[in-house]
Protein backbone atom coordinates (compact mmCIF):
# COMPACT_ATOMS: atom_id res chain seq x y z
CA UNK A 1 0.00 0.00 0.00
CA UNK A 2 2.77 2.45 0.95
CA UNK A 3 4.54 1.66 -2.31
CA UNK A 4 1.35 2.38 -4.24
CA UNK A 5 0.85 5.73 -2.46
CA UNK A 6 4.47 6.72 -3.07
CA UNK A 7 4.11 5.87 -6.74
CA UNK A 8 0.90 7.91 -6.97
CA UNK A 9 2.54 10.91 -5.26
CA UNK A 10 5.48 10.71 -7.68
CA UNK A 11 3.09 10.58 -10.63
CA UNK A 12 1.11 13.62 -9.39
CA UNK A 13 4.35 15.54 -8.77
CA UNK A 14 5.47 14.82 -12.31
CA UNK A 15 2.18 16.20 -13.62
CA UNK A 16 2.57 19.32 -11.49
CA UNK A 17 6.06 20.21 -12.73
CA UNK A 18 4.98 21.69 -16.09
CA UNK A 19 2.34 23.75 -14.26
CA UNK A 20 4.97 25.11 -11.90
CA UNK A 21 7.24 25.96 -14.81
CA UNK A 22 4.37 27.73 -16.52
CA UNK A 23 3.64 29.68 -13.34
CA UNK A 24 7.26 30.85 -13.26
CA UNK A 25 7.04 32.03 -16.85
CA UNK A 26 3.80 33.89 -16.16
CA UNK A 27 5.63 36.06 -13.59
CA UNK A 28 7.67 37.66 -16.39
CA UNK A 29 6.62 41.27 -16.81
CA UNK A 30 5.78 43.19 -19.96
CA UNK A 31 6.27 46.51 -18.16
CA UNK A 32 8.61 48.80 -20.15
CA UNK A 33 9.73 50.38 -16.86
CA UNK A 34 11.20 47.00 -15.94
CA UNK A 35 13.32 47.26 -19.09
CA UNK A 36 14.53 50.68 -17.98
CA UNK A 37 15.39 49.38 -14.52
CA UNK A 38 17.22 46.40 -16.00
CA UNK A 39 19.25 48.71 -18.22
CA UNK A 40 20.01 51.08 -15.35
CA UNK A 41 21.25 48.15 -13.26
CA UNK A 42 24.11 47.78 -15.76
CA UNK A 43 25.53 51.20 -14.85
CA UNK A 44 28.74 50.71 -12.88
CA UNK A 45 28.84 47.04 -13.92
CA UNK A 46 29.48 47.38 -17.64
CA UNK A 47 32.35 49.86 -17.60
CA UNK A 48 34.02 49.17 -20.95
CA UNK A 49 33.11 49.40 -24.61
CA UNK A 50 34.47 46.31 -26.33
CA UNK A 51 33.27 45.40 -29.85
CA UNK A 52 35.46 42.30 -30.19
CA UNK A 53 33.94 39.24 -31.85
CA UNK A 54 33.50 36.56 -29.19
CA UNK A 55 32.25 32.99 -29.48
CA UNK A 56 29.19 32.75 -27.25
CA UNK A 57 27.18 29.99 -25.70
CA UNK A 58 23.77 29.50 -27.32
CA UNK A 59 21.14 30.32 -26.24
CA UNK A 60 21.68 32.83 -23.45
CA UNK A 61 25.26 33.64 -24.41
CA UNK A 62 26.93 36.86 -23.29
CA UNK A 63 30.30 38.54 -23.15
CA UNK A 64 31.74 39.28 -19.66
CA UNK A 65 29.40 41.71 -17.85
CA UNK A 66 32.08 44.38 -17.41
CA UNK A 67 32.17 45.01 -21.16
CA UNK A 68 30.07 45.12 -24.29
CA UNK A 69 28.58 47.38 -26.92
CA UNK A 70 25.35 49.35 -27.28
CA UNK A 71 23.34 46.31 -28.32
CA UNK A 72 24.45 44.38 -25.24
CA UNK A 73 22.63 46.92 -23.05
CA UNK A 74 19.40 46.05 -24.85
CA UNK A 75 20.04 42.30 -24.92
CA UNK A 76 20.83 42.12 -21.21
CA UNK A 77 17.90 44.34 -20.26
CA UNK A 78 15.45 42.25 -22.30
CA UNK A 79 16.70 39.06 -20.67
CA UNK A 80 16.39 40.45 -17.16
CA UNK A 81 13.12 42.36 -17.57
CA UNK A 82 11.19 40.22 -20.03
CA UNK A 83 12.87 36.82 -19.88
CA UNK A 84 13.37 37.37 -23.60
CA UNK A 85 16.55 36.12 -25.29
CA UNK A 86 17.22 38.26 -28.36
CA UNK A 87 20.18 36.04 -29.24
CA UNK A 88 17.82 33.12 -29.79
CA UNK A 89 14.96 35.13 -31.28
CA UNK A 90 17.13 36.97 -33.80
CA UNK A 91 19.05 33.82 -34.73
CA UNK A 92 15.86 31.84 -35.33
CA UNK A 93 14.34 34.67 -37.35
CA UNK A 94 17.46 35.00 -39.52
CA UNK A 95 17.36 31.25 -40.13
CA UNK A 96 13.74 31.61 -41.27
CA UNK A 97 14.27 34.72 -43.40
CA UNK A 98 17.98 35.11 -44.09
CA UNK A 99 17.49 37.45 -47.04
CA UNK A 100 15.28 39.82 -45.04
CA UNK A 101 18.33 40.87 -43.02
CA UNK A 102 21.18 43.23 -44.04
CA UNK A 103 24.14 41.84 -45.99
CA UNK A 104 26.53 44.54 -44.80
CA UNK A 105 29.09 42.10 -43.41
CA UNK A 106 29.31 39.70 -46.34
CA UNK A 107 28.05 36.78 -44.30
CA UNK A 108 26.66 33.72 -46.02
CA UNK A 109 24.88 32.09 -43.08
CA UNK A 110 23.47 33.01 -39.64
CA UNK A 111 25.96 33.45 -36.82
CA UNK A 112 24.52 33.18 -33.30
CA UNK A 113 27.72 34.69 -31.87
CA UNK A 114 27.24 38.13 -33.39
CA UNK A 115 24.00 38.57 -35.36
CA UNK A 116 21.99 39.82 -32.36
CA UNK A 117 24.78 42.24 -31.39
CA UNK A 118 24.51 44.22 -34.63
CA UNK A 119 22.19 47.24 -34.66
CA UNK A 120 20.96 46.82 -38.28
CA UNK A 121 19.92 43.24 -37.47
CA UNK A 122 17.98 44.38 -34.42
CA UNK A 123 16.28 47.01 -36.58
CA UNK A 124 15.26 44.37 -39.10
CA UNK A 125 14.02 42.09 -36.33
CA UNK A 126 11.93 44.81 -34.67
CA UNK A 127 10.45 45.88 -37.99
CA UNK A 128 9.57 42.29 -38.88
CA UNK A 129 7.82 41.99 -35.51
CA UNK A 130 5.73 45.15 -35.98
CA UNK A 131 7.53 47.15 -33.30
CA UNK A 132 8.40 50.13 -35.49
CA UNK A 133 7.04 53.59 -34.62
CA UNK A 134 7.37 56.93 -36.43
CA UNK A 135 10.58 58.91 -35.94
CA UNK A 136 9.83 62.30 -34.44
CA UNK A 137 11.64 65.41 -33.23
CA UNK A 138 9.31 65.69 -30.23
CA UNK A 139 10.71 64.30 -27.00
CA UNK A 140 7.18 63.55 -25.76
CA UNK A 141 6.80 60.89 -28.47
CA UNK A 142 9.51 58.74 -26.88
CA UNK A 143 8.30 56.76 -23.88
CA UNK A 144 10.29 54.91 -21.21
CA UNK A 145 11.48 51.58 -22.56
CA UNK A 146 11.33 52.65 -26.21
CA UNK A 147 14.34 51.67 -28.33
CA UNK A 148 15.89 54.30 -30.57
CA UNK A 149 18.53 53.69 -33.23
CA UNK A 150 20.89 56.41 -34.36
CA UNK A 151 23.73 56.97 -36.80
CA UNK A 152 26.96 58.20 -35.25
CA UNK A 153 29.72 59.99 -37.17
CA UNK A 154 31.59 57.57 -39.41
CA UNK A 155 28.34 55.75 -40.29
CA UNK A 156 28.36 53.82 -37.02
CA UNK A 157 24.89 52.54 -36.02
CA UNK A 158 23.91 52.91 -32.38
CA UNK A 159 20.96 51.95 -30.16
CA UNK A 160 19.67 53.42 -26.89
CA UNK A 161 16.89 52.71 -24.39
CA UNK A 162 14.69 55.68 -23.49
CA UNK A 163 14.77 56.33 -19.74
CA UNK A 164 11.98 57.34 -17.38
CA UNK A 165 14.19 60.22 -16.20
CA UNK A 166 13.90 63.57 -17.96
CA UNK A 167 15.66 66.89 -18.24
CA UNK A 168 14.09 69.97 -16.71
CA UNK A 169 12.38 70.71 -20.02
CA UNK A 170 10.90 67.20 -20.19
CA UNK A 171 13.26 65.66 -22.79
CA UNK A 172 13.92 62.01 -21.86
CA UNK A 173 17.39 60.78 -21.00
CA UNK A 174 18.63 57.52 -22.49
CA UNK A 175 20.59 54.53 -21.22
CA UNK A 176 23.32 53.25 -23.55
CA UNK A 177 26.95 52.30 -24.03
CA UNK A 178 28.51 54.71 -26.47
CA UNK A 179 32.13 54.10 -25.56
CA UNK A 180 32.63 54.34 -21.80
CA UNK A 181 30.38 51.64 -20.43
CA UNK A 182 26.67 51.80 -19.67
CA UNK A 183 25.51 55.30 -18.76
CA UNK A 184 22.33 57.33 -18.40
CA UNK A 185 22.70 60.55 -20.36
CA UNK A 186 21.06 63.38 -22.24
CA UNK A 187 21.53 61.89 -25.71
CA UNK A 188 18.13 61.27 -27.30
CA UNK A 189 18.86 63.78 -30.05
CA UNK A 190 22.63 63.52 -29.77
CA UNK A 191 22.84 61.87 -33.21
CA UNK A 192 20.44 61.51 -36.15
CA UNK A 193 17.66 59.05 -35.33
CA UNK A 194 17.22 56.20 -37.81
CA UNK A 195 14.54 54.16 -36.04
CA UNK A 196 12.05 54.19 -33.17
CA UNK A 197 10.72 50.91 -31.75
CA UNK A 198 8.45 49.75 -28.93
CA UNK A 199 9.25 46.07 -28.44
CA UNK A 200 7.36 44.23 -25.72
CA UNK A 201 7.43 40.42 -26.11
CA UNK A 202 4.05 38.72 -26.19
Amino acid sequence: MLSTLATRRSFLLALALPVAAGATRSKQTNDPLALVRAARAQIGVTVRYDPAYVRLAYPGGDVPPDRGVCTDVVIRACRKAYGCDLQRLVHEDIRRAFFAYPKIWGRKRPDSNIDHRRVPNLQAFFERHKARLPVSKRGADYLPGDLVTQMLPGSLPHIVIVSDQRRGDGLPLVIHNIGQGTREEDWLFGAPITGHYRFVPA
